[in-house]
């Protein structure tokens, strides 16, 4: 069902599943839970989250994870780039006027 992570996409993938686990644990959703709503197993999802194995998926699970997180696709993959732009992430008080 899966292929094989290139290497040159190895790296995205780990980080992807970094993102889709830590705006998980954002949400306050368990792993059960995020499964139910993306329509997959949990066990996949903890594939996906694992932080030391990149796995390929689809972007029908993809588009069904961020719908469950209620993130938008771009968003979650823009959080995978930019860690700064992590939704919920709270701003340095060096960047706060006061």
């Amino acid at each position: 069902m899966s292929k094989e992570v290139s290497y040159k996409n190895y790296d995205r993938f780990i980080q992807l599943g970094i993102v889709i686990g830590t705006l998980r644990k954002i949400r306050g959703m368990s792993q059960e839970q995020l499964a139910a709503e993306a329509n997959i197993s949990r066990s996949f999802l903890g594939v996906i989250e694992a932080p030391n194995t990149a796995h390929c998926f689809s972007l029908e699970v993809f588009f069904d994870i961020a719908d469950a997180l209620d993130i938008s696709p771009t968003e979650l993959l823009e959080a995978s780039l930019f860690p700064d732009k992590l939704p919920g992430k709270n701003k340095s008080k060096d960047n706060e006027k006061t």
